[in-house]
């Protein structure tokens, strides 16, 4: 993380509560149940990371500076690093990505220019994580969005454990196959929570 968007600084944060969400306690709402099936957005995946993690640091306060950029953008030609991008048309309203090694997925930010498009982008990240074997999804610290979807703390060496052993098992991103329709994804879910 850096201090701010001008601050040339990168730093590593290792709190005593780690976010993390559960991969089979991930929450969908009514609400964004609805949205899902309605389809009024279209789900990509790693087709404008750049863009997304544009969208993340646009905002007033970020810690997504041009090193921080430049690295999530090279962890991304290396594969390592990944998106879910939210579309209306072909405007991207939402997006969230972050970074692999083994079956751990670090959520890095996440954005949204339209009501639950953030939401959105998590449940199918989610959705892929689990397709692809993922056991562990990193949020770093928690929010009362992140709660309200089944983000949860753990103590920091709760948090190592589950980390080391996520790190030898091998997952896959990329190897789960097409964007699935918005109603596998909520019937996976359902299956699971």
């Amino acid at each position: 993380m850096s201090e701010g968007r001008d601050d040339p600084e990168v730093f590593w944060v290792d709190p005593r509560m780690r976010g993390v969400f559960p991969l089979d306690g991930f929450y969908i709402s009514r609400s964004l149940a609805r949205t899902l099936r309605r389809g009024q957005f279209t789900v990509t995946s790693d087709t404008a990371f750049a863009a997304v993690v544009s969208g993340c640091a646009d905002r007033d306060e970020t810690w997504i500076n041009d090193t921080i950029f430049d690295l999530y953008l090279r962890l991304h030609q290396q594969g390592a690093a990944h998106s879910v991008e939210v579309w209306e048309g072909s405007e991207l309203v939402g997006g969230v990505y972050g970074v692999t090694i083994g079956a751990a997925f670090f959520g890095e930010s996440m954005f949204s220019r339209r009501t639950d498009a953030s939401k959105v982008a998590l449940a199918y990240l989610v959705d892929r994580l689990v397709l692809g074997g993922f056991t562990l999804f990193d949020t770093q610290f928690i929010t009362e969005h992140l709660a309200s979807l089944g983000a949860v703390e753990i103590p920091r060496d709760t948090y190592r454990d589950l980390l080391a052993d996520a790190i030898n098992t091998h997952a896959s991103f990329t190897e789960t196959g097409p964007i699935p329709p918005a109603q596998d994804v909520i019937q996976r879910n359902a299956q699971t929570s």
